[in-house]
Formats: C-alpha cells, structure tokens, sequence
C-alpha cells in the first residue's frame, strides 16, 4: 500500500480487523492445541492397546495426517482467496473449521464403534487440515494488507499473539478437566468439552468477518482489474525460488512451533517424570509467556529488519534448544519453566517475522495462493510430523535429548533460506499491485 492508501485505514478499522482476522486463526489453533494436550487421553479412547507408546504413536500419527491436507486446503482457498476475496474466502475457512472440531466433540469412541471410531476422526481431521490450510496465510495477508508499511510487523505479531492465546486457552481448560474429573469422567465426557467450545467461537469469528470490507490492497487490484485468472500457474512460474528459500525458513517456524507447544507438554511427562497436570500447568506458564513478547518481536522485527531478525531467531534457537530439553527434562518444575521459555522465545522470533514474510515476499494478486503454499508446506513436512518424529528419535535412539539436535540441523537449513531473500520491511503491498498492472510482472517484490 501507499503511505495514502495506509493512512485511510483508521485505528478503529485495524483493531477490527486484528479481532476477525485473529479469532479464527485462534479456533483454527485452539482445536490442534486440545488434540496434543489431551493426546494420551484421545489414544485411550480411539486406539486401546496394551502399548501405551504404540497408541500414542497412532495418535500423534493421525495429528500428521491431517497435515497432508493442509497443502491442497492451501492451494484451494490460496486461489479462491486471489480470485473473490480475503474477505469471503475467510469466512469459509473458519465455517468448516468449527464445525469439523465439534463433530470431533460429538464423536463415538473405539469401545462404541470399533474401528469406524479411529477412521472417522481421521477423516475430520483431514477436513480440518484442509480448512486450515486457507487459514493462517489469509488472516496474515488480510491484516498486512491493512497495515501501515513501518509496523507491519507489529500489526502481524496480533495474529502469533492469537495462536499462542489459542495453546494457552487450550491448555487452561485441559488443566482444569484434569484436576477437577475423576479419570473414568475424563474418558467418558470430559475430553469432549474443549472440542464442543468451537461451536459458538466459529458462529462469533464468521460474523466478525462478514461485517468487514476486503482489503485495500485487493480492492486495488480488482478496480485495476489485475487479479490473476490463474494464480495457481502464475504462482509456480514466477515465485518457485522465493518459495523454496521462505519455505525454508518457515520450516524452522513449524518445527519450533510444535516443539514448544503441542509435543513439550508430552515431553515433559515422558522424559521429564511430571504429571499430566504440572505438565500442562508448565506448558501454560511458557504460552501466556509466549504471547505476551509477540508485540516486542514485532517492534524489534520493525526496527532492524527482517533478515536480521532470521539471524536471531536461527542462533538463538541454536544456542538455547539443548539446555532448554535438558532441563525440561530434569524433572524439576522451576528447571522445566526456565527451558521452555527459553525455546519459546525462539519460536515467538520465528512466527513473527514469517507472518510478515508471508505477506511482503509476494505480490497481491498472487499473495494468497504463494503464501498458503509456502506455509503450508513447510507446516505439513516439519510441524505436523514433529510430535512423531520427536516420540520416535527418542524411541530409536535411547535419548531424550536427540529432538534437540534435529531442530539444530533445522535451523542451520532456515538460517540458508531466510537469508536469500531479499529485506522487505519496508516495502509497500499496494504499490506491488499497481507493478503488476502496468509492467505485467509476476515477480516477488
């Protein structure tokens, strides 16, 4: 956008759009919270055996499965979303969301059904992934879309602040099922409740959407009648490079993402010796932690830019992802405290600066589709499978601390890919837009 352009959009206006682009983005993320918080609970109750580990396994399997889908939900709303709208197109992905987590509240168990009980919840699952798929891309580029071009990232780091508040949320109401039911009424009803919350949340999300106006960037591009008939083509030929290098760093986004919040909460119990509750009641500490420093992540991403904020991100997580297992590990509740607020911080770094890359790598007309790909991806490779992989490096090798060396290796690799791309902080989104138009270019800003 135009310093013009941005000046239009008035406070009012963008603390409106932080809420609607951030409610369903918490939806989308407070359902896979429950999934993992209550991951020993859901392999009692769809996938019984006598090996504990081996029901775990089935389920942290099924949580990456739903991933597979979230690239073809990516490409789907991606182009749907460059062709009629953020607007629109979120509005569907928060609809399916909600519905697809309540069905999972409604669900009959393993002892009801048999095995149409594991089937079926992987096939919502799978719808989920897909939903999910057009979900955190699109509210990124909404809310840039809307933002002033000098605190981008700061106005984006609303959207990390939601998913961290979702985990939180989720793990708030895990901890009080948990100490407040019997484990018979936790496998019998309690583990329902949190799905069955994402009824109304979805019902609030799509009609804060819905009473909102498209972005100016796309409102631009469609009065100068450049949207892109094939944004999916258009894509793959112009920003194959910015893809792979964005995709890339985003990969240690995923990873350190999940690490901290879904599979540390497992961690903790397996390696650490905690309780299902401390577990949780640590995991909860580090989560409200996370959410609080997203805003400073977005001032420091502002001032310094973003390549420089890739180079903190990736050397801190480096430095501090083997004390932080380590001590998570110990058995120590303060210990546990200190090494998963050390990872948070890390991860807050990462999921910040890629809400703004996500947004200011592509143009406009092909924002959406470039950057649910890039993302979802990156998520499907390394954030769906890191629970699995993480249960099973400590399977295979005897240690608890080997995950921490696969997030190393994963930085090294983000580290190379962020800091191909170009400084984008700032850039103006509209003026790609109008680029486009009158050069006919496709390229990445």
């Amino acid at each position: 956008m135009t310093n013009a352009t941005t000046e239009q959009v008035s406070p009012q206006t963008l603390r409106r759009v932080i809420v609607a682009a951030g409610i369903g983005n918490f939806v989308e993320w407070f359902d896979f919270a429950v999934y993992g918080f209550l991951a020993t609970t859901i392999a009692q109750q769809f996938f019984p055996s006598g090996d504990a580990s081996a029901a775990l396994l089935k389920t942290f399997a099924v949580f990456a499965v739903a991933f597979a889908f979230r690239p073809l939900g990516g490409i789907f709303f991606g182009m749907l979303g460059d062709r009629i709208g953020r607007k629109r197109t979120l509005a569907m992905t928060i609809l399916l969301m909600a519905g697809a987590t309540t069905l999972i509240g409604l669900l009959p168990t393993y002892a009801a059904i048999g095995v149409m009980a594991p089937i079926l919840l992987s096939l919502i699952r799978c719808a989920q992934g897909f939903s999910a798929g057009g979900e955190y891309a699109g509210a990124c580029a909404y809310l840039m879309e809307h933002a002033p071009s000098d605190k981008r990232a700061w106005y984006g780091s609303f959207i990390p602040v939601s998913t961290f508040s979702a985990f939180a949320a989720a793990a708030v109401v895990a901890y009080a099922l948990e100490a407040s039911l019997s484990a018979e009424a936790m496998g019998s009803w309690g583990w329902r409740l949190p799905f069955l919350i994402a009824a109304p949340l979805g019902l609030v999300g799509l009609y804060l959407r819905w009473k909102l106006d498209e972005t100016p960037a796309f409102q631009a591009v469609t009065q100068e009648h450049a949207v892109a008939h094939s944004p999916l083509k258009e894509t793959l030929r112009n920003h194959g490079a910015a893809i792979c290098c964005l995709g890339a760093f985003v990969s240690l986004t995923a990873l350190s993402f999940y690490m901290f919040t879904t599979y540390f909460a497992t961690y903790l119990q397996v390696a650490g010796g905690l309780s299902r509750a401390t577990a949780l009641l640590v995991s909860l500490i580090a989560l409200l932690f996370a959410a609080a420093i997203c805003p400073l992540a977005g001032l420091y991403s502002d001032r310094v830019g973003r390549r420089v904020t890739v180079m903190t991100a990736c050397a801190l997580l480096i430095l501090v992802v083997y004390p932080s297992f380590l001590m998570a590990s110990s058995g120590s509740f303060a210990a546990s405290i200190v090494g998963v607020m050390l990872l948070a911080i890390g991860a807050v770094l990462c999921g910040v600066v890629t809400a703004a890359l996500l947004s200011e790598t592509f143009p406009t007309r092909t924002r959406y589709t470039a950057s649910a790909i890039t993302y979802n991806m990156a998520y499907t490779l390394f954030g769906g499978t890191a629970p699995l992989v993480a249960t099973w490096l400590i399977s295979t090798t005897g240690s608890n601390l080997s995950p921490a060396f696969y997030l190393i290796a994963i930085a090294l690799l983000a580290l190379a890919g962020g800091l191909a791309l170009p400084e984008t902080s700032r850039i103006s989104l509209h003026d790609v837009a109008v680029q486009e138009k009158t050069e006919g270019v496709g390229a990445s800003a």
